[in-house]
């Protein structure tokens, strides 16, 4: 993945370290939006793994992102992330064909 290509992140990590990542996609899961983001380095993008937060905007409209806590609601919005999967890879089909 070419980093430029994407809208980035510094996350701090509960190890105290920080970690740039990709904003994947903004999301709707259940009554909440979610943010996906995938790590630019180190072993989580070596692993390809892609972190989920709940996602809002605070009353002075910055982001604020919160862990998910339950197993139920990760579950829900690990299943909303593949159907939005499925929908970038569809979205980049239809522009390839659009191209040529």
């Amino acid at each position: 993945m070419d980093n430029q290509d994407y809208n980035t992140v510094t996350l701090m990590l509960d190890d105290n370290t920080e970690c740039e990542c990709a904003i994947v996609r903004i999301f709707p899961a259940g009554d909440n939006q979610y943010i996906a983001l995938l790590p630019l380095e180190g072993e989580a993008a070596d692993n390809d793994e892609v972190y989920l937060y709940r996602y809002k905007v605070d009353g002075n409209n910055e982001p604020v992102l919160e862990n998910i806590e339950t197993d139920e609601e990760y579950e829900i919005v690990s299943d909303a992330f593949d159907e939005e999967l499925d929908a970038m890879e569809y979205e980049e089909l239809y522009e390839e064909e659009d191209n040529e």
